[in-house]
């Protein structure tokens, strides 16, 4: 695979070891200032390391990956995936005097599409938007403040609706812009803890994006960051929510008594709360009950679930959106799936999981999420399979099976997962269709999380 990191070096003719080191050290240097961080400036690779970098054989790692990502001003998951087939967006040349992304230029290939010039555009947009922070630096100003609200909401509405990799670039860069401004001591007490519940939120997210990639150590470091950065916010809601988060990483990577335990955390610092926060942990907290087979639990559960929906107002962190907002659809999910794993066999919860699935079919709802449909298919074709429907097994988890790469996360790989399990040691195992269907869902299943590409 020729990477469109080798491609860009070509272009920039850089592959001579000593002109690519000379880039390369300045544009360390200048992001030690541009992050403050002194160890990035004197860091460099040896000629080895950047032959096999050229050649596609190693993968950069660590503070290589930051610096290159700025010295091409790209992505660093960009650089590393196969070079696209049409002529890339070329970069300018750099000034022979020290590294500066001020003396950068960026300029459309010939024949260069509307998504490249599109994204020629955002990584102007970035630029300017970094110059306007390095403008406000002796004060957190309120441009950059306003604009780390705005780019919190806008991927708080829209990151349970696309690939992890579109939205990941962006939420590392503001939470670092977050971390940089709460630890420059610039900042007013009023600032502190706006940009505490930013950090929060952004954690948040990014804890998601790790247990999408199939990381839940990753994920639960950045769940617990959010939880310390609730706590300074101060604000309950938040900090309830991440117990919730805290739950469903821990359900995900099958450790049931830990989710259980941090549901009912969470439903301890919801007590006096109203919004969906509440609903979602009592939810979290069956499904986490009927992992460990408790049917009493989680009939205590759902029913709290739902006198609580009756009572729920919405609150702010409703307002975000996406993950923050516990919709009804989504509790029906986690009900009906606390009740499959219970292993209830009846027609009346096929029934409802096949109106749970037409119901999150529809990808223009405000509450559409690619996980829940995949995750509610999932659930349907174990609900079928326990009332021995091979065929009707088959066709409920055929559209998971169909599901592009970047949106084979890691909560939709155990959920087909478990079909599998339930039809390898079901009295149909022995069939030819069951046997072509574990074929299947084993070949998926080895396809590891890739969301990352876009």
């Amino acid at each position: 695979m020729t990477t469109l990191l080798r491609v860009l070096i070509d272009e920039m003719r850089w592959k001579d070891y000593r002109t690519f080191i000379d880039q390369y050290q300045r544009a360390a240097r200048s992001l030690s200032e541009k992050v403050r961080d002194p160890s990035l400036a004197t860091h460099t690779v040896s000629d080895r390391t950047f032959e096999r970098w050229y050649a596609g054989r190693v993968t950069p790692q660590n503070e290589a990956r930051r610096i290159l990502a700025h010295l091409f001003m790209r992505p660093i998951n960009e650089l590393l995936a196969e070079a696209p087939s049409k002529a890339p967006i070329a970069m300018g040349p750099r000034t022979t005097g020290e590294f500066s992304a001020t003396h950068t230029t960026i300029r459309a290939a010939p024949g260069a599409d509307q998504y490249e010039m599109g994204r020629n555009a955002a990584m102007a947009a970035r630029r300017a938007m970094d110059f306007a922070m390095g403008a406000e630096q002796k004060r957190a100003g309120q441009e950059t403040l306003d604009y780390l609200h705005t780019e919190v909401r806008r991927i708080a509405e829209i990151h349970l609706r696309v690939p992890v990799g579109t939205i990941l670039d962006d939420l590392t860069y503001i939470q670092d812009t977050t971390f940089r401004l709460l630890e420059s001591g610039r900042v007013k007490p009023s600032q502190s803890r706006d940009l505490f519940l930013l950090a929060a939120i952004q954690s948040g997210m990014l804890a998601k994006a790790g247990h999408d990639l199939g990381d839940p150590q990753s994920a639960m470091m950045q769940a617990r960051t959010a939880s310390v950065c609730a706590d300074q916010a101060e604000h309950q809601a938040l900090r309830a929510w991440v117990k919730g988060l805290q739950s469903a990483i821990s359900y995900w990577a099958n450790r049931p008594e830990d989710s259980l335990h941090y549901a009912r955390q969470g439903v301890e610092i919801s007590t006096e709360l109203h919004g969906s926060v509440t609903v979602w942990l009592a939810a979290q907290e069956a499904r986490a009950a009927a992992l460990l087979g408790d049917a009493k639990t989680v009939r205590a559960a759902i029913r709290r679930a739902e006198e609580l929906r009756e009572r729920t107002r919405p609150d702010d962190l409703d307002d975000l959106g996406g993950n923050f907002f516990f919709p009804q659809i989504r509790q029906t999910f986690f009900g009906i799936e606390a009740d499959v794993l219970l292993g209830d066999n009846d027609v009346a919860l096929v029934r409802r999981a096949e109106d749970a699935v037409r119901e999150l079919k529809d990808a223009n709802d405000p509450y559409w999420a690619f996980a829940a449909e995949a995750g509610c298919q999932s659930n349907l074709a174990l609900a079928r399979l326990q009332m021995a429907d091979l065929e009707g097994t088959a066709e409920a988890v055929r559209p998971v099976l169909d599901l592009p790469p970047n949106r084979r996360n890691a909560g939709i790989i155990s959920s087909v997962r478990r079909v599998e399990t339930s039809l390898r040691s079901g009295p149909s195992r022995n069939s030819v269709m069951a046997r072509e269907l574990c074929e299947k869902i084993a070949a998926f299943s080895r396809n590891r999380p890739l969301a990352l590409r876009r």
